[in-house]
């Protein structure tokens, strides 16, 4: 009988347990709104590593709005979208902003967010109206102004992409602004050079170099227009410029000035320029087509004897496997060990990125005057070393 007794009072004392803690615990938690920044910040890491829809949803309904408590509201939108949950993302920011607790000058920051929560969802035209609707604000305008340019280029606006790029350079002194506007123009000059309009091609052109004298690609745009008019001795004039703009952009205007001078250009003077290029900007690029233009002028001995010397100063995969061609085929003999070498040589170059951002260390086998990576103009440049320039 005792025994019976001692199970019952285990039985009702479990069952009151439950009971208090199941409408207790409801009842006092069902009107608490949770106001102090320091009680989350230690849920947040187990709340995004763990959550389930209705826990999120529970504890941003619960997560009072005050000054101290929107970087958490913000924080969680961003994790979100980050994620690549924009639709999550939205609805926290969206729900923030619905909330008439929300201290007036978060109002900017919670605005830029959801627009950046558009454009991770592609929303483009939602995300270009809130930052129009920024570009006036003194925190976030210019921020609101990169992103919106970030977006026309994206979308091949071209003109809409300069008008705010225009206004963001008219109050700052920032000088890449500068480099913004020329390519913005030179991708304008494109599109004409696209439609066969050579005299809107050329003024963009040459107001893309107003806007920044060292712009390369305006500088290759001019020569190419000039090519196309038969002006050859000009185009060769244009195209040396580009070693004082940039002379990294070397190896490029030198493949454009090997076709202009193989077509319509005198040998002798060619090998005189080259010369004093390489002398004063060595690159392979230079070297070789220096390389060429000697057996062309003096022949293939005199050219091997060229680069041999400048390898022992300067060594290049490129160079070296030039000068085996050249050498087996001078000597009447092309060996299995001269085939291989060669075989071998063009393998270790034919996946290598030829092409690298300054910026952000994007690589790649073709030139980008806009890096798909970082978004930045003129970062990706010929990589130099042995295996390249």
């Amino acid at each position: 009988m005792d025994i019976v007794f001692q199970w019952l009072l285990v039985t009702v004392a479990v069952a009151a347990g439950w009971f208090v803690g199941r409408y207790g615990r409801s009842s006092a938690t069902s009107g608490t709104v949770i106001s102090d920044e320091a009680s989350v910040r230690d849920r947040l890491q187990f709340l995004f590593t763990n959550y389930s829809d209705q826990a999120v949803e529970n504890f941003v309904q619960s997560l009072a709005v005050t000054k101290d408590t929107v970087s958490l509201h913000l924080s969680i939108g961003a994790h979100f979208r980050l994620k690549g949950e924009s639709d999550r993302a939205i609805l926290i920011h969206q729900n923030l902003l619905a909330r008439p607790e929300l201290p007036p000058r978060f109002s900017p920051q919670v605005t830029f967010e959801l627009a950046l929560d558009y454009l991770a969802a592609g929303l483009l035209d939602r995300a270009e109206a809130l930052f129009n609707q920024l570009l006036g604000d003194r925190d976030y305008g210019r921020k609101a102004a990169s992103q919106l340019i970030e977006l026309y280029q994206q979308e091949r606006e071209w003109d809409k992409a300069i008008r705010v790029a225009s206004t963001l350079r008219s109050g700052s002194d920032d000088a890449n602004l500068d480099t913004q506007l020329a390519y913005l123009t030179c991708e304008k000059a494109d599109e004409a050079l696209r439609q066969d309009d050579r005299w809107g091609a050329q003024k963009l052109a040459r107001e893309a170099l107003e806007r920044d004298r060292n712009c390369v690609r305006a500088t290759f745009i001019l020569a190419s227009l000039q090519r196309r008019q038969g002006s050859y001795r000009d185009a060769v004039t244009t195209l040396l410029k580009v070693f004082d703009q940039n002379p990294e952009f070397g190896p490029e205007a030198v493949d454009r000035l090997m076709r202009l001078e193989r077509e319509h250009g005198d040998i002798s003077r060619l090998v005189r320029k080259l010369r004093k290029l390489y002398q004063t900007w060595p690159s392979t690029s230079l070297l070789l087509a220096l390389v060429e233009s000697v057996e062309r002028a003096s022949g293939r001995p005199a050219a091997i004897e060229l680069l041999r010397a400048e390898l022992e100063i300067r060594p290049s995969v490129r160079g070296l496997l030039r000068l085996v061609e050249m050498a087996g085929y001078e000597k009447g003999m092309t060996t299995d060990e001269g085939r291989l070498v060669s075989r071998i040589g063009h393998l270790l170059l034919v996946n290598r990125p030829v092409y690298r951002c300054v910026s952000c260390g994007f690589g790649g086998q073709q030139l980008h005057w806009h890096c798909p990576s970082c978004k930045q103009w003129e970062t990706v440049r010929p990589i130099q070393g042995v295996e390249a320039e």
